[in-house]
Protein backbone atom coordinates (compact mmCIF):
# COMPACT_ATOMS: atom_id res chain seq x y z
CA UNK A 1 0.00 0.00 0.00
CA UNK A 2 2.83 2.30 0.89
CA UNK A 3 4.51 1.43 -2.40
CA UNK A 4 1.33 2.32 -4.29
CA UNK A 5 1.08 5.72 -2.51
CA UNK A 6 4.71 6.53 -3.20
CA UNK A 7 4.30 5.63 -6.87
CA UNK A 8 1.21 7.81 -7.08
CA UNK A 9 3.03 10.75 -5.52
CA UNK A 10 6.04 10.26 -7.74
CA UNK A 11 3.76 10.09 -10.78
CA UNK A 12 1.82 13.22 -9.81
CA UNK A 13 4.88 15.34 -9.05
CA UNK A 14 6.08 15.73 -12.66
CA UNK A 15 2.53 16.45 -13.69
CA UNK A 16 2.27 19.21 -11.05
CA UNK A 17 5.67 20.59 -11.98
CA UNK A 18 4.73 20.54 -15.65
CA UNK A 19 1.47 22.29 -14.84
CA UNK A 20 3.30 24.97 -12.85
CA UNK A 21 5.76 25.40 -15.69
CA UNK A 22 2.92 25.85 -18.16
CA UNK A 23 1.28 28.31 -15.80
CA UNK A 24 4.52 30.33 -15.50
CA UNK A 25 4.98 30.19 -19.24
CA UNK A 26 1.46 31.36 -19.70
CA UNK A 27 1.99 34.24 -17.25
CA UNK A 28 5.20 35.21 -18.96
CA UNK A 29 3.53 35.20 -22.32
CA UNK A 30 0.68 37.31 -20.98
CA UNK A 31 3.09 39.78 -19.44
CA UNK A 32 5.10 39.97 -22.63
CA UNK A 33 2.04 40.77 -24.70
CA UNK A 34 1.69 44.56 -24.86
CA UNK A 35 -1.58 45.85 -23.48
CA UNK A 36 -3.97 47.31 -26.01
CA UNK A 37 -4.25 51.07 -25.39
CA UNK A 38 -7.60 52.64 -26.24
CA UNK A 39 -7.03 56.14 -27.56
CA UNK A 40 -9.85 58.56 -28.19
CA UNK A 41 -10.00 60.60 -31.36
CA UNK A 42 -8.02 63.82 -31.06
CA UNK A 43 -10.18 66.78 -30.03
CA UNK A 44 -10.59 69.34 -32.77
CA UNK A 45 -8.48 72.43 -32.35
CA UNK A 46 -10.52 75.35 -30.97
CA UNK A 47 -11.55 77.85 -33.58
CA UNK A 48 -9.85 81.23 -33.18
CA UNK A 49 -12.04 83.79 -31.46
CA UNK A 50 -13.46 86.38 -33.81
CA UNK A 51 -12.59 89.83 -32.54
CA UNK A 52 -15.22 92.36 -33.53
CA UNK A 53 -13.70 95.72 -34.36
CA UNK A 54 -16.51 97.55 -32.67
CA UNK A 55 -18.16 96.87 -29.31
CA UNK A 56 -21.73 95.65 -29.06
CA UNK A 57 -23.91 98.29 -27.43
CA UNK A 58 -24.76 97.59 -23.83
CA UNK A 59 -28.34 96.36 -23.33
CA UNK A 60 -30.67 98.85 -21.79
CA UNK A 61 -28.57 101.81 -22.76
CA UNK A 62 -30.87 104.78 -23.01
CA UNK A 63 -29.30 106.90 -25.68
CA UNK A 64 -27.21 104.26 -27.43
CA UNK A 65 -24.23 106.51 -28.03
CA UNK A 66 -20.76 104.94 -27.85
CA UNK A 67 -18.98 105.06 -24.52
CA UNK A 68 -16.13 107.00 -26.11
CA UNK A 69 -18.43 109.94 -26.72
CA UNK A 70 -19.15 110.13 -23.02
CA UNK A 71 -15.47 110.70 -22.27
CA UNK A 72 -15.23 113.72 -24.55
CA UNK A 73 -15.83 116.17 -21.73
CA UNK A 74 -15.43 119.83 -22.66
CA UNK A 75 -12.62 121.89 -21.26
CA UNK A 76 -13.51 124.14 -18.38
CA UNK A 77 -15.58 127.09 -19.45
CA UNK A 78 -17.61 129.89 -17.90
CA UNK A 79 -20.87 130.50 -19.78
CA UNK A 80 -21.13 133.94 -21.33
CA UNK A 81 -23.83 133.22 -23.90
CA UNK A 82 -26.94 131.15 -23.21
CA UNK A 83 -29.59 130.27 -25.79
CA UNK A 84 -32.83 128.37 -25.10
CA UNK A 85 -35.53 127.19 -27.45
CA UNK A 86 -38.90 125.62 -26.66
CA UNK A 87 -41.59 124.39 -28.98
CA UNK A 88 -43.73 121.36 -28.03
CA UNK A 89 -44.41 119.21 -31.07
CA UNK A 90 -40.99 119.64 -32.69
CA UNK A 91 -38.68 116.62 -32.78
CA UNK A 92 -36.50 118.31 -30.17
CA UNK A 93 -38.91 120.40 -28.15
CA UNK A 94 -36.41 121.87 -25.68
CA UNK A 95 -32.86 123.00 -26.40
CA UNK A 96 -30.30 124.86 -24.32
CA UNK A 97 -26.89 126.02 -25.55
CA UNK A 98 -24.27 127.71 -23.41
CA UNK A 99 -20.71 128.66 -24.31
CA UNK A 100 -17.91 131.08 -23.58
CA UNK A 101 -16.11 133.64 -25.75
CA UNK A 102 -14.03 130.89 -27.38
CA UNK A 103 -17.03 128.73 -28.27
CA UNK A 104 -16.41 126.13 -25.56
CA UNK A 105 -19.61 124.93 -23.96
CA UNK A 106 -22.36 122.37 -23.83
CA UNK A 107 -25.75 121.65 -25.39
CA UNK A 108 -28.81 120.05 -23.81
CA UNK A 109 -31.75 118.78 -25.85
CA UNK A 110 -34.88 116.76 -25.22
CA UNK A 111 -37.08 114.86 -27.63
CA UNK A 112 -40.71 115.89 -27.67
CA UNK A 113 -42.71 114.03 -25.04
CA UNK A 114 -39.63 112.48 -23.42
CA UNK A 115 -38.75 112.85 -19.75
CA UNK A 116 -35.02 112.40 -20.21
CA UNK A 117 -32.81 115.05 -21.76
CA UNK A 118 -29.41 114.50 -23.36
CA UNK A 119 -26.33 116.68 -23.25
CA UNK A 120 -23.12 116.80 -25.23
CA UNK A 121 -19.95 118.87 -25.23
CA UNK A 122 -20.02 121.73 -27.70
CA UNK A 123 -17.32 123.58 -29.59
CA UNK A 124 -18.68 126.43 -31.69
CA UNK A 125 -16.42 127.00 -34.68
CA UNK A 126 -14.33 130.12 -35.01
CA UNK A 127 -16.29 131.25 -38.07
CA UNK A 128 -19.59 130.89 -36.21
CA UNK A 129 -18.25 132.76 -33.18
CA UNK A 130 -17.20 135.65 -35.41
CA UNK A 131 -20.71 135.78 -36.86
CA UNK A 132 -22.34 135.74 -33.42
CA UNK A 133 -20.06 138.39 -31.93
CA UNK A 134 -20.59 140.69 -34.89
CA UNK A 135 -24.38 140.42 -34.46
CA UNK A 136 -24.18 141.08 -30.71
CA UNK A 137 -21.96 144.10 -31.30
CA UNK A 138 -24.28 145.55 -33.94
CA UNK A 139 -27.20 145.21 -31.52
CA UNK A 140 -25.18 146.73 -28.63
CA UNK A 141 -26.83 143.85 -26.86
CA UNK A 142 -25.88 144.41 -23.21
CA UNK A 143 -26.69 148.12 -23.15
CA UNK A 144 -29.70 148.14 -25.47
CA UNK A 145 -33.30 148.19 -24.29
CA UNK A 146 -34.74 147.36 -27.68
CA UNK A 147 -37.47 144.76 -28.03
CA UNK A 148 -36.60 142.48 -30.93
CA UNK A 149 -39.99 140.83 -31.24
CA UNK A 150 -41.74 141.60 -34.55
CA UNK A 151 -44.45 144.09 -33.48
CA UNK A 152 -48.04 142.91 -33.49
CA UNK A 153 -47.19 139.37 -34.55
CA UNK A 154 -46.89 136.27 -32.43
CA UNK A 155 -45.13 133.34 -34.09
CA UNK A 156 -44.89 131.17 -31.00
CA UNK A 157 -46.18 128.29 -33.13
CA UNK A 158 -42.65 128.28 -34.58
CA UNK A 159 -41.06 128.17 -31.13
CA UNK A 160 -39.98 130.65 -28.47
CA UNK A 161 -36.36 131.49 -27.80
CA UNK A 162 -34.37 133.40 -25.24
CA UNK A 163 -30.82 134.74 -25.46
CA UNK A 164 -28.79 135.77 -22.44
CA UNK A 165 -25.39 137.46 -22.33
CA UNK A 166 -23.48 137.92 -19.07
CA UNK A 167 -20.18 139.73 -19.20
CA UNK A 168 -18.20 142.22 -17.09
CA UNK A 169 -20.83 142.39 -14.38
CA UNK A 170 -23.68 142.99 -16.84
CA UNK A 171 -26.43 140.57 -17.76
CA UNK A 172 -29.33 140.84 -20.18
CA UNK A 173 -31.94 138.35 -21.43
CA UNK A 174 -34.24 138.88 -24.41
CA UNK A 175 -37.12 136.72 -25.64
CA UNK A 176 -38.72 136.66 -29.06
CA UNK A 177 -40.11 134.22 -31.63
CA UNK A 178 -39.77 136.29 -34.79
CA UNK A 179 -38.00 139.50 -35.76
CA UNK A 180 -37.31 141.77 -38.71
CA UNK A 181 -34.14 143.14 -37.14
CA UNK A 182 -31.29 141.62 -39.11
CA UNK A 183 -28.70 141.00 -36.33
CA UNK A 184 -31.40 139.53 -34.07
CA UNK A 185 -32.50 137.22 -36.88
CA UNK A 186 -28.88 136.17 -37.45
CA UNK A 187 -28.68 135.15 -33.80
CA UNK A 188 -31.91 133.20 -34.05
CA UNK A 189 -30.89 131.39 -37.23
CA UNK A 190 -27.30 130.74 -36.15
CA UNK A 191 -28.19 129.17 -32.83
CA UNK A 192 -30.78 127.00 -34.55
CA UNK A 193 -28.07 125.91 -37.00
CA UNK A 194 -25.73 125.06 -34.13
CA UNK A 195 -28.43 122.88 -32.57
CA UNK A 196 -29.10 121.19 -35.94
CA UNK A 197 -25.46 120.16 -36.16
CA UNK A 198 -25.38 118.89 -32.58
CA UNK A 199 -28.54 116.79 -32.93
CA UNK A 200 -27.27 115.36 -36.24
CA UNK A 201 -24.08 114.20 -34.51
CA UNK A 202 -26.06 112.70 -31.66
CA UNK A 203 -28.41 110.80 -33.98
CA UNK A 204 -25.72 109.48 -36.33
CA UNK A 205 -23.52 108.30 -33.44
CA UNK A 206 -26.40 106.46 -31.79
CA UNK A 207 -27.66 104.95 -35.06
CA UNK A 208 -24.32 103.64 -36.29
CA UNK A 209 -24.00 101.55 -33.11
CA UNK A 210 -27.61 100.44 -32.63
CA UNK A 211 -29.43 100.79 -35.96
CA UNK A 212 -27.03 101.35 -38.86
CA UNK A 213 -29.84 101.04 -41.42
CA UNK A 214 -31.21 104.36 -40.16
CA UNK A 215 -28.02 106.25 -41.04
CA UNK A 216 -28.84 106.87 -44.74
CA UNK A 217 -31.99 108.76 -43.71
CA UNK A 218 -30.06 110.80 -41.14
CA UNK A 219 -27.45 111.72 -43.75
CA UNK A 220 -30.24 112.69 -46.17
CA UNK A 221 -31.68 115.01 -43.52
CA UNK A 222 -28.27 116.62 -43.07
CA UNK A 223 -28.04 117.14 -46.82
CA UNK A 224 -31.37 119.00 -46.74
CA UNK A 225 -30.20 121.23 -43.91
CA UNK A 226 -26.96 122.00 -45.74
CA UNK A 227 -28.83 122.95 -48.92
CA UNK A 228 -31.15 125.27 -46.95
CA UNK A 229 -28.29 126.94 -45.09
CA UNK A 230 -29.42 125.47 -41.75
CA UNK A 231 -25.98 124.25 -40.66
CA UNK A 232 -23.58 126.84 -39.30
CA UNK A 233 -20.12 127.00 -40.93
CA UNK A 234 -20.32 123.74 -42.99
CA UNK A 235 -16.55 123.60 -43.83
CA UNK A 236 -15.67 122.91 -40.20
CA UNK A 237 -17.76 119.72 -40.45
CA UNK A 238 -15.57 118.22 -43.17
CA UNK A 239 -13.14 116.32 -40.85
CA UNK A 240 -16.05 114.74 -38.99
CA UNK A 241 -17.96 113.86 -42.17
CA UNK A 242 -14.78 112.40 -43.67
CA UNK A 243 -14.36 110.15 -40.64
CA UNK A 244 -17.96 109.00 -40.95
CA UNK A 245 -17.58 108.30 -44.67
CA UNK A 246 -14.80 105.81 -43.85
CA UNK A 247 -16.67 104.09 -41.02
CA UNK A 248 -17.72 100.63 -42.20
CA UNK A 249 -20.45 100.44 -39.59
CA UNK A 250 -22.44 102.70 -41.91
CA UNK A 251 -24.05 101.15 -45.00
CA UNK A 252 -22.34 101.94 -48.28
CA UNK A 253 -25.23 104.15 -49.43
CA UNK A 254 -24.74 106.40 -46.38
CA UNK A 255 -20.96 106.57 -46.87
CA UNK A 256 -21.34 107.43 -50.54
CA UNK A 257 -23.80 110.21 -49.70
CA UNK A 258 -21.40 111.61 -47.11
CA UNK A 259 -18.66 111.67 -49.74
CA UNK A 260 -20.95 113.66 -52.04
CA UNK A 261 -21.80 116.12 -49.26
CA UNK A 262 -18.10 116.66 -48.55
CA UNK A 263 -17.54 117.43 -52.24
CA UNK A 264 -20.46 119.89 -52.24
CA UNK A 265 -19.12 121.70 -49.16
CA UNK A 266 -15.64 121.94 -50.67
CA UNK A 267 -17.08 123.26 -53.93
CA UNK A 268 -19.19 125.89 -52.14
CA UNK A 269 -16.31 127.28 -50.10
CA UNK A 270 -14.11 127.96 -53.15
Amino acid sequence: MKKLLIISVLWATPVLIAGQARSKTSIKKTAATPATTITSAPAPAPEPEVMHPFPTPEPGKKNGRPVADKTQAPRNYTPVYVYTFSRPGFTYSDIRIEHDEDGRGRIWFKRDGADESFDDPLQVSQGTMELLKKAFDEMNFLDSTEDYQFPGHDYSNMGNLSITVERAGKKRTVKYNWTDIKPAKILMDTYRAISNEATFKFEIEAAKVNQPLLTPGIVDALGGELSRGEISDPPHLIPYLTQLSQDERLPLIARNHLTRLIAQINKAKR
